[in-house]
């Protein structure tokens, strides 16, 4: 085992015996999460942020997270940093699309990249230059948060057969894949964590898309909608750390290292953990509620999406020269990328000859 992950096993370990020694007076910040108590997945990577945090600096940065269960404004944590009532922020871009377009470019898109490409496109390509760029026009400084991996079509109360089927139908879906079913006909709308349970089952919604299987059984859709849809929306959503500029450029060079050092384990934590939590999930649902029906949207569908997917992304770049070049970014390097994951995951699932029974 490398010596940094030694350490990092080490200090993650030994939080209370570390945490204390420092003779120096601490840096405290404040944290605000979109996720609350029936999110508690994601918000684990916020708090496992701050606890590496305090354990490497020796207790000289401690970092308090407020779940959204706290703080009451889960989609409004890009603003409460922006603003300084919050010193950070962990949450998904695509929650302030309306107040930047060039954000929901940043969480992955529909019909994008994996996450394994996502990620390498941020970290080892021009990923975190534009991260940079978009996010100091809101005063803030930004660094990757966790990838949930593949996530699902969502949850819907009837099964979709047609093109017809969507028209009017009323589903929370969030981003720029709320915009391309919008243009299929459905009523997209975006609501808070809390409030999706109840819109589903009072009528308000007729379909929900969330996350996947670990999150997704936490809040209960399974109970009410019966078909379940597999993703092309987010197929891998990055989530977003935020730090108000001023509060990041008062801490010392030493803690703004391990801040980052700890964002990025946390960051690469977040996906492995839903891997593992999906995983229980799934067959834990599936034997508890074996009337779930597994459905793929239908050849026809998926080629409308894909098709209202290209026609919106036209726009945007007629429109907004800085997200024509981080599609060009994206596209270019998903062509490179995808080049190597056809002939490697890709085959090697192909070769498995999955059907549904593995379902």
């Amino acid at each position: 085992m490398p010596f940094f992950y030694m350490m990092l096993a080490f200090l993650l370990g030994t939080t209370h015996l570390v945490a204390d020694k420092t003779s120096k007076k601490p840096y405290i910040l404040t944290l605000a999460t979109t996720w609350g108590s029936n999110s508690r997945d994601i918000a684990e990577t916020s708090m496992r942020m701050a606890r590496l945090a305090k354990a490497m600096s020796g207790g000289e940065l401690i970092i308090r997270v407020d779940i959204a269960d706290k703080h009451k404004a889960p989609l409004e944590v890009l603003e409460m940093v922006k603003t300084g009532k919050y010193d950070m922020g962990h949450s998904t871009a695509f929650f302030w699309f309306g107040k930047d377009v060039h954000l929901g470019f940043l969480s992955n898109r529909p019909f994008g990249m994996t996450a394994p490409e996502f990620t390498a496109w941020l970290y080892h390509d021009e990923g975190l230059k534009f991260l940079k760029q978009i996010y100091q026009k809101h005063n803030l400084v930004a660094f990757p948060g966790g990838n949930s991996g593949m996530q699902m079509g969502g949850w819907f109360k009837k099964e979709i057969k047609t093109l017809e089927d969507l028209k009017g139908l009323r589903m929370r879906i969030p981003g720029l894949a709320g915009k391309i079913m919008s243009k299929l006909g459905v009523a997209a709308a975006n609501m808070s964590p809390g409030e999706l349970y109840g819109a589903l089952e009072r009528g308000a919604l007729d379909a929900v898309e969330w996350v996947s299987p670990s999150l997704d059984s936490k809040m209960g859709f399974h109970k009410i909608a019966k078909y379940y849809y597999t993703g092309w929306n987010e197929v891998g959503s990055e989530a977003v750390f935020i730090i108000n500029d001023k509060v990041y450029a008062k801490l010392p060079d030493h803690l703004k290292q391990i801040l980052i050092v700890a964002m990025r384990d946390a960051a690469y934590d977040n996906l492995i953990r839903h891997q593992a939590l999906n995983t229980e999930a799934w067959q834990k649902m599936i034997k508890e509620h074996p009337d779930i029906k597994i459905r793929t949207f239908p050849t026809k569908i998926f080629n409308a999406m894909k098709l209202a997917n290209d026609e919106m992304l036209a726009v945007f770049a007629r429109d907004y020269p800085l997200v024509k070049k981080i599609i060009k970014s994206q596209d270019n390097y998903m062509k490179k990328v995808r080049a190597w994951t056809k002939i490697s995951d890709f085959s090697y699932l192909k070769s498995e000859s999955l059907d549904e029974t593995d379902f």
